[in-house]
Order: C-alpha cells, then structure tokens, then sequence
C-alpha cells in the first residue's frame, strides 16, 4: 500500500540508542527485562518500558545516548511506580561496574521454592548459571562410594538412616544425618564458587546444602561478590501445598514421598533457620513468589553496592571519572 503524500514513515518512529559500542533502536520488550531487576514484575515492567517509549517519541529526537535513556527510565519509574523501583534501577547500574563476579548463595529446606526463585532470579539479574546442589551432590556421589561417605547416597531429609556411628544421648538423628551431607556438598559448593571467581562468571547456586557457617564466605573476599540467603516457609500447610503442587507439574517427583518424610524436612528448615539467624544470614519467606524475588533482588543489588567502593576505588590524584549510575547496561555478562 502506498504512503499518502506527506506521511511519515513507520520507521521513522524508531529511537536510536546511541553507546560508544552499538547503536540500537529502542525495544520495549529489551527494556522492560531490564527494569525487572527492580523487583517489578514484568506485566508492570513492560508498562513503564511503554511510558518510557512516548516519552522519547515525545522528545522528537531521533538519537539518545545511554545516560540520557537511563534518565528518562529513572523519571518514568518514579512518578509510575515509585521511588523505591528508581532506587533499585540505579542501583543496578551501578552493580555493572563490578570488576568481580556476583554469586548467589540460594538456601532452604526441601519444597519452599528455591529453585523457582534462583530460575526467576536468574532471568530477572541476566545470570545464565544456575546450579543446584544436588547436581553436585550427584558429581561426588560417583567418586565416593556409599562404603566411603554413606549419608550422600540419600536424600538430605533422609540422610539419618544412613548414619553409622552412635549419636550422643537427646541429638536428633535427622539434623545430624543432614550436617553430615552438608558439610561434604560444602566441599564441592566451594569449588564450584573459586572456579566462578577465578573465570569472572556470575553464577547461582540452590539447594538444602547451603547450610551457614558451612561455606567460608571470607575466602572469597576480593574476589568474588557472596550473597547468601535462606528461603523459608512458615506455615506447614503452605509448605505441604508445594509438594502438591510439584507432584502435579512433574511427574517423576511423587507427593508422597515428601509428604512421608515432612516432619523431618520441618526440622531441616528449624535447623537452616537457627544457623541462618546465628550466622547473620538474611532469611526471605517464601509466602508469595514475587514478594520473595522482590526481597531477593533487593537483598543482592544492596549488598553488591556495599562492595563497589572497595572494587572500584577512586585515585586520589587523578580526577574522578563519571561513573554515573545511569552510564552502563543492566546485563551482567556484559562485562
């Protein structure tokens, strides 16, 4: 179909954003994952993503460079959504400049939602590792023998009746069996967090092994940017609706079995719940998925600024560059 005299063409209406390395037209679907990282979901992301795109189409400019963009998106978060999504995006701007990998320690016990929320972390963050603990439970399973480190070759919430040595009179079997298959998938959780430290790579890991006091956060100081966290749920009957609910989203992971043994993963959850208050560790309830992922955004984005002044310090003699907040991507990889 031909355009009426004087038309403007469609493509006309593209913005392009102009960065020393690319030059891209504006996508609003691109920017709404980015404003994710706020906490925001991404029905109300995609919203702001919209506002933001007449906002530059009101502008009638044809370019923008990324700090200008970034501007624009800050203005559009606060009078949208709030001060407090503003905050987060800027923050997040400033979490790119981080000269070390950023590693999330995602812990709780069986069935709270842990891996939903590290899948959903990862997405949110532009993280593209994500490692469950049993995966390395299984890698150290076929170097050690049930002969050799029996509490392994079982469930975490199981693990007590593998047990071969007395127990001293009033411990309890379950948390004792548990501490033993932590303490050895500690090894292997530590490993995997030096290799991530060593190759640059941000990287999650989840599962009931993330017991604190068990990883040596320290070791890793200077080199890596740690941020452990605990996912709990209080109410036993919410926590048993989510055994349901995954018997019924997969197949091959049977309700009942957990069902069977959900006083001892009660008492797994006490204990990661004690160690986790006397260890300082953030505890995150998991009583609704996006309050929990807001509250985890916000928990890394916060304690990975706290690390930026001491990665990226400012000489003394030398002025000091713009490193504005509103200056760099959203994505992680893009270092």
């Amino acid at each position: 179909m031909s355009e009426e005299p004087g038309a403007t063409p469609a493509t006309s209406r593209h913005v392009v954003i102009d960065d020393k390395n690319y030059e891209l037209p504006y996508s609003k679907g691109l920017m709404a994952s980015r404003i994710t990282v706020t906490g925001l979901t991404p029905a109300r992301a995609f919203h702001v993503a919209e506002v933001v795109e007449s906002r530059l189409h009101d502008r009638r400019q044809p370019r923008i460079t990324v700090a200008e963009l970034n501007h624009v998106v800050l203005e559009v978060l606060t009078e949208e959504v709030g001060q407090r999504y503003a905050a987060s995006f800027a923050k997040w701007q400033l979490v790119a400049q981080l000269d070390v990998p950023l590693v999330v320690l995602v812990g709780g016990a069986t069935g709270v939602g842990k891996s939903t929320i590290a899948t959903m972390l990862a997405s949110r963050l532009g993280m593209t590792r994500v490692i469950p603990t049993d995966a390395i439970r299984e890698v150290m399973r076929a170097m050690l023998t049930e002969a050799l480190m029996p509490t392994l070759h079982t469930s975490s919430f199981d693990a007590a009746r593998l047990l071969r040595h007395p127990l001293p009179r009033g411990a309890d079997s379950t948390v004792i069996g548990f501490r033993e298959q932590a303490a050895a998938v500690a090894v292997g959780i530590e490993a995997l967090i030096a290799r991530a430290a060593d190759e640059g790579t941000d990287l999650i890991v989840e599962g009931a092994h993330l017991v604190p006091g068990f990883i040596d956060e320290a070791r890793f100081k200077g080199r890596a940017v740690v941020v452990p966290i605990v996912v709990t749920v209080d109410d036993e009957e919410r926590h048993r609706s989510h055994f349901r609910i995954r018997a019924h989203d997969v197949r091959h992971r049977p309700s009942n079995r957990y069902l069977d043994a959900f006083d001892n993963i009660r008492k797994q959850q006490r204990y990661l719940k004690s160690m986790a208050l006397e260890h300082g560790i953030p505890i995150v309830p998991s009583y609704n998925l996006d309050a929990a992922l807001s509250q985890v955004i916000d928990l890394v984005v916060n304690q990975a600024v706290e690390a930026i002044p001491k990665q990226i310090p400012e000489p003394a003699d030398e002025p000091v560059p713009d490193q504005s907040p509103l200056a760099g991507g959203s994505e992680r990889g893009a270092r």
